[in-house]
């Protein structure tokens, strides 16, 4: 099993999940977040850190359709280990719906 980075992430990424994780298995997108499926030990300490609810064991039905995401992007962004800032409208995309449109495949760039 895996935890698996949902849609309630783009546009938020807030980052809290990422300094509790013991195996450092997030990477970095530009407005969005993954967990890399191999790496991830489901150990579950980063699902309470994320105040979007964006992370999702993969058993659950939502996470599904974001499984493929965080594979792939994984492979090509950068890994990320400490909680970075959030872009100044996260609270104002926190809660909104259908967001899959705007995920960016850019990395992160510092």
């Amino acid at each position: 099993m895996t935890y698996v980075v949902t849609e309630n992430c783009i546009r938020c990424k807030f980052m809290d999940c990422v300094e509790v994780c013991p195996v450092d298995c997030f990477y970095a997108g530009e407005n969005f977040l993954v967990i890399n499926p191999d790496e991830c030990i489901d150990c579950g300490v980063c699902e309470p850190e994320c105040p979007a609810e964006a992370i999702l064991p993969d058993s659950d039905g939502r996470a599904t359709p974001w499984l493929e995401t965080n594979a792939k992007y994984s492979m090509s962004w950068p890994n990320i280990t400490r909680k970075g800032t959030p872009p100044a409208d996260a609270e104002e995309w926190k809660d909104k719906p259908d967001k899959a449109a705007l995920l960016s495949p850019e990395p992160h760039k510092d």
